[in-house]
């Protein structure tokens, strides 16, 4: 499940509506906890401020939580839906996040940034390697030396045996989901066509269909290594995605940290 970036162009409008209820397996507070932990472990202790990049927001949610442990927050996405929703939750909750309507492959800030953390698979989102390699220049152009870059990534295993062809059934409050999945497992990135049917309730026995259709692609550990150093990183480790420990053959996500190294900067 991606975050919410809108990399492929689509506006995820029904989507965005949808997220939070689709996505109410996913403990934000544990999850920044945990990279919060992880920045501390390998982030410079002379890094002059605490600005954290939450790359592809989707509704903010990550982005709260790591307001909550005292980040300068930069929430950015490129679907206005899914930011509608994230600044209804800052409404909500007071919490100083700034929220950017960008795609992400055209990052510009207003200045630099101690830590970019791009969760949820939502690279996957990205439709070639050309675009992770102009993505992964912006946030280089944009850190400050010695600055961490934190992102997952799906696994091969996760296309060819959780993704594949299945097909879910998600009863939501307001509406029924039917998730769909095709995977072309003859291609080397293992593109996965999900289709989303939403069906909410309008009156009597009638309802309203929304579909949503998008593409998340595989992009190997190799692939991966290659553009973090073109584009001036040094990697520090990889773990597995979910629980932050050792990978196994079984990860479903692979997360990468990555340092900025100074006088390397490019715009990809």
């Amino acid at each position: 499940m991606m975050q919410g970036e809108a990399a492929a162009g689509s506006g995820y409008s029904v989507f965005a509506e949808y997220y939070d209820a689709l996505t109410e397996n996913v403990c934000y507070r544990e999850r920044a906890a945990a990279l919060d932990s992880i920045i501390e472990k390998w982030q410079n202790p002379d890094m002059p401020d605490r600005i954290l990049l939450d790359l592809a927001c989707g509704t903010g949610s990550l982005s709260e939580e790591f307001a909550k442990l005292d980040w300068d927050v930069i929430g950015i996405d490129s679907s206005e839906d899914m930011l509608s929703e994230a600044l209804d939750k800052k409404y909500d909750s007071g919490l100083p996040v700034q929220y950017l309507k960008q795609d992400m492959r055209r990052l510009d800030l207003f200045g630099t940034i101690s830590v970019t953390v791009c969760a949820l698979d939502s690279l996957n989102h990205l439709q070639s390697e050309q675009d992770l390699r102009r993505t992964f220049g912006r946030i280089n152009l944009f850190s400050n030396p010695g600055a961490l870059f934190l992102f997952d990534v799906n696994t091969e295993y996760k296309h060819r045996c959780v993704l594949a062809e299945q097909c879910f059934v998600y009863e939501l409050p307001e509406a029924v989901c039917i998730w769909q999945n095709h995977t072309d497992l003859s291609a080397p990135d293992l593109p996965v066509t999900i289709q989303l049917d939403f069906f909410s309730h309008t009156s009597g026995n009638c309802y309203a269909r929304s579909t949503e259709i998008f593409t998340e692609r595989f992009y190997s550990e190799e692939i991966l290594r290659n553009l973090l150093l073109e584009t001036g990183f040094t990697l520090l480790e990889i773990c597995d995605g979910d629980t932050f420990a050792e990978p196994d053959a079984q990860s479903q996500r692979l997360l990468f940290i990555a340092r900025a190294e100074g006088g390397q900067k490019t715009d990809g």
